[in-house]
């Protein structure tokens, strides 16, 4: 496959997510209609990790179409939502207005948005499949780091870099021949009629993805000026992966093979300096 540019990769993945959000309105994956009864998106992990947002400004990044953006909304948060599909934007800002649910959402590149977003916050936060789609994590620390106000904390949940090793299609865990763990210039190209949530596209469509290690995106925060407070690793997903994970009771999906201990999701929290 000829190589791309980055603006290209990136407008590629735009017109997929575009084209992804009506099947993840409508999947079993995001059960809007589950959210809308009241239900929360959010997971214990950031829950408990980011803690009480009553009366705080929270500026979500990759918002997707703004379910997790509402909860901490319905927590009390002051939230801004940011995602760079259009169409993401558009459910995320008609959902805001059917749930009566007070939130700001902004359609912009994540590299892109000190030009069309402005202000501090309190905390800034993001999760869950995000960084496989920024191409300059250095970049995106510094953009995080702009809009967190002195003494704001950063919170990330997301799947853990070892994962990149892992084969998705097998029975049993096993490495990979297309894995890769550190960060490289040239994305890896996907091409698939569906995603991780249920349904399907009518057509196929590549993504580009680019890998990243656990160093690289602690030194892409450090190195903007944040502090790092903890780093955790954790032995489960918050979504089925792979086909050998089952479900635990503590809403996680878990490898069905005992003793099963490597990482698969991690968290960190990154302050800036008062």
């Amino acid at each position: 496959m000829a190589m791309v540019t980055k603006r290209q990769a990136l407008a590629t993945n735009r017109k997929r997510w575009d084209a992804l959000v009506p099947v993840h309105a409508k999947s079993r994956f995001y059960s809007v209609q589950d959210f809308k009864d009241g239900k929360t998106s959010l997971q214990s992990v950031e829950l408990a990790e980011v803690g009480n947002v009553r009366g705080k400004s929270l500026l979500h990044l990759q918002c997707h179409f703004g379910m997790d953006t509402l909860s901490w909304a319905r927590l009390g948060a002051r939230v801004t939502g940011v995602d760079f599909a259009p169409e993401a934007i558009r459910t995320a800002k008609s959902l805001s207005r059917e749930l009566k649910v007070p939130a700001r959402f902004v359609c912009s590149d994540l590299y892109e948005l000190p030009r069309h977003l402005k202000g501090k916050f309190d905390v800034v936060f993001t999760s869950y499949g995000v960084l496989c789609w920024l191409p300059d994590l250095p970049r995106w620390g510094r953009v995080v780091a702009h809009y967190l106000r002195p003494g704001g904390a950063f919170h990330l949940v997301e799947s853990h870099p070892f994962t990149q090793l892992l084969d998705e299609g097998g029975r049993v865990p096993r490495l990979s021949d297309r894995g890769q763990y550190f960060n490289s210039a040239e994305p890896q190209a996907y091409t698939q009629e569906g995603s991780y949530a249920d349904g399907t596209l009518d057509r196929k469509m590549t993504s580009y993805e680019w890998s990243f290690s656990l160093s690289e995106v602690v030194n892409a925060l450090t190195g903007a000026g944040l502090h790092l407070d903890f780093l955790h690793e954790f032995p489960f997903e918050a979504w089925r992966r792979y086909p050998w994970f089952v479900k635990g009771k503590d809403g996680y999906w878990h490898p069905r093979k005992r003793g099963f201990a490597y990482p698969l999701m991690f968290s960190l929290k990154a302050t800036k300096p008062a």
